[in-house]
């Protein structure tokens, strides 16, 4: 297995090692600076580029070509179209120029704009992304070449994640390099990394198939909780079941072909419930990636006669799923989010460190919308994931040492491992003593969090593209770390003390972000309100930061989204958010009238006739127990009633929160029921089936 894997590795991308095959030299050298660097494209090579890339497609199988894009619905889409072209009667080549690679032009009328174009006005633009590998999707009946593409308007708006991911990492190179300089450091290549852990749920297909609210929302709107789901805790990092690791390796096999690095794989904490987590990786391309993830996990689950749900809250009373971005950036290849082994790393570490916790505690609400959505809902802040208040974890010692910095002495505690208490601890390149390498302690509950040599953003759905979170994320970075360099430039005399006195400042201006306790705990809420952070507790008040002229002023400045754009995505959330509730209470409506209540008043009314029998009979036992469970049903079928008019009339009033309300009293009634039905009769799979039978 291991010799396959590593022969097949990346054999259906067109990588560098392709790129050499295919194409001459020169063409070859220009594109991977492109690739690598990020320079500009030249446009001379785009016949070329176009040639070898069709060649080694049909080798590959392919008949297709589709320019591979991000829409703004938070999913992926592509048109396919043939490389056959017809040159007379019965005569057809094979072809694919440079103007086809480039960009193309779609219907782009029926995904979401926001208000930045009319319905009438149709038309799409793709540009292919050169950073990201074009590659080979495989189907049953052949295979399509894919380019990554940007997506925009007639009039140049963006209408998908792609662009302004690639705009704010412009931004935060730009910063990151300005910074650097300062330090003296020779000008060098900004990466930006990311690594998505991805969580998920499989259940067998039958089981969906025979439950509406999984086909239509990816949520079970009913379902009573098992006696056994999660408590005792022995399904996480447990024994993959048989028929569950043969997808896994199926998953693997594929994502590796696409030169996905696909590297962990585990039973997490609820029932049914996994986890894949890829290497690190560029961001864009890691983006591109988790798409492709997330598509070959539905896809191969498929071919399994399972279902794969990615949705964030899948089952009610068990932990949702989540999409953990791991986030850092690196310069000339070292990570500037590892302490280094001499003071001037270690001086640059702890100012980028501050930059960033700077960017948390002034744009937290920013950060914090980028997670909004109707299944995040039923996440975030329910005792299983980070809570809605963001904040930032760092871990005993870089609070000490933070601690350290704000009172300007050195301490004997775990943050600084040298020099005696009394001490100035001071920041010059020259001083800084060696900094503790992950040795802190996860926290869980923190929606953001210090791992070592990187950022962990838990927050995230994981049904959402994370390019979202991490286009906020470089641009909210960006500038902090450009307002440290204007302070630093407004600053005379010596660098090193200037630089001491600015993050002594920084430590003491934004230090109420950093939280180190139980993110769970019912007393965080009030002490983050004490300390005057965010709590945008859902959908609504997340999506509010969309239009706060101070945010559209920032990515306005750093020209990532334009004030169009940035309220087009406010009115795309609202309208998502509107229309997924209204789908699940319609459903839930549905279920409740047509599934449930037919087989609670069938219940019911064989009870009364074997107890108006019993009574006929003579019979003295059996008839309390009888006329107990038939008053309960009764019962219950009148509240059925009850609840499903009054989920009706707020269906017909159209507010989302009366909606939500009828639905969470509805259910409590159906889930009540699902005890007292026969279980032979009742018509959705239970929670103990899904959750455990494969």
């Amino acid at each position: 297995m291991k010799d396959t894997s590593l022969k097949t590795y990346g054999e259906d991308v067109f990588s560098e090692r392709a790129i050499r095959e295919r194409l001459n030299r020169p063409v070859a050298t220009k594109l991977l600076a492109t690739m690598r660097e990020g320079k500009p494209l030249d446009p001379t090579i785009a016949d070329a580029v176009a040639e070898g890339m069709k060649n080694w497609a049909l080798a590959k199988g392919a008949t297709h070509f589709t320019h591979w894009f991000q829409p703004l619905t938070g999913g992926t889409a592509e048109k396919h179209d043939a490389f056959l072209e017809p040159t007379g009667p019965a005569q057809a080549v094979q072809r694919f120029s440079g103007q086809n690679l480039i960009g193309g032009e779609t219907d782009a009328s029926s995904f979401p704009s926001g208000g930045l174009r009319s319905t009438f006005e149709a038309r799409g633009y793709t540009a292919w992304d050169p950073t990201s590998p074009a590659f080979i999707k495989r189907h049953d009946n052949g295979a399509t070449l894919c380019i990554p593409t940007a997506f925009c308007s007639y009039n140049g708006e963006t209408l998908d994640m792609k662009t302004p991911l690639l705009r704010s990492i412009q931004a935060v190179s730009r910063a990151t390099e300005r910074l650097m300089h300062k330090f003296r450091q020779p000008k060098a290549h900004v990466d930006i990394t990311l690594g998505a852990e991805q969580e998920y749920f499989l259940i067998d297909k039958c089981f969906c198939m025979k439950r509406p609210d999984l086909l239509q929302t990816g949520r079970t709107v009913f379902g009573a909780a098992p006696a056994k789901h999660q408590q005792l805790e022995d399904h996480y990092f447990g024994a993959i079941k048989p028929r569950v690791l043969k997808f896994m390796t199926e998953v693997e096999d594929r994502l590796w072909r696409l030169g996905i690095p696909a590297k962990t794989r585990h039973n997490e904490v609820a029932p049914a419930q996994f986890e894949l987590a890829p290497m690190f990786e560029s961001l864009n391309l890691a983006v591109d990636h988790n798409m492709l993830i997330m598509e070959v996990l539905r896809q191969t689950a498929e071919r399994n006669d399972l279902v794969c749900l990615l949705h964030e809250k899948p089952f009610e009373g068990v932990n949702g799923s989540g999409k953990h971005c791991n986030w850092s950036i690196s310069y000339g290849g070292r990570n500037l989010l590892s302490p280094g082994s001499n003071p001037r790393e270690n001086a640059i570490f702890i100012t980028f460190l501050l930059a960033i916790i700077r960017a948390i505690e002034m744009h937290a609400d920013i950060l914090r919308e980028t997670t909004a959505g109707a299944g995040n809902d039923h996440r975030l802040g329910a005792n299983e994931a980070p809570p809605a208040i963001i904040s930032v974890f760092l871990g005993d010692e870089l609070n000490a040492v933070l601690d350290s910095i704000e009172k300007g002495m050195r301490d004997e505690g775990k943050g600084v491992r040298e020099g005696g208490r009394g001490m100035k601890l001071r920041i010059g390149v020259d001083t800084l003593p060696p900094l503790p390498k992950d040795t802190t302690d996860r926290n869980r509950t923190s929606p953001f969090a210090f791992t070592g040599n990187k950022f962990e953003f838990r927050a995230p759905g994981s049904s959402q593209n994370c390019a979202k979170s991490q286009m906020v994320l470089n641009t909210i970075v960006a500038e902090s770390i450009d307002a440290l360099c204007d302070k630093l430039d407004a600053m005379k005399g010596d660098f090193n003390a200037n630089l001491q006195k600015l993050l002594q400042a920084q430590v003491k201006a934004h230090k109420r972000v950093i939280f180190s306790g139980d993110g769970y705990s019912s007393d965080w809420p009030k002490e983050a309100r004490r300390r005057g952070l965010p709590n945008l507790r859902d959908t609504m008040a997340s999506l509010a930061p969309l239009k706060d002229e101070r945010n559209i002023a920032l990515f306005e400045r750093y020209g990532v989204l334009s004030r169009g754009e940035m309220l087009s995505r406010w009115e795309i959330g609202m309208e998502d958010y509107h229309r997924r509730i209204r789908i699940e209470a319609g459903i839930a409506l549905e279920i409740a009238r047509s599934m449930i209540r037919p087989v609670v008043a069938d219940e019911f009314s064989k009870l009364a006739t074997a107890i108006g029998q019993a009574r006929k009979d003579g019979l003295k036992v059996g008839i309390r127990g009888l006329t107990a469970l038939s008053m309960k049903l009764g019962a219950g079928l009148d509240d059925l009633h009850v609840k499903c008019d009054r989920l009706e009339r707020a269906l017909a009033r159209g507010r989302h929160p009366d909606q939500i309300a009828a639905m969470e009293d509805l259910r409590r009634t159906v889930d009540r029921l699902e005890g007292l039905v026969d279980d032979s009769r009742w018509p959705l799979p239970k929670y103990r089936e899904m959750l455990f039978v494969y």
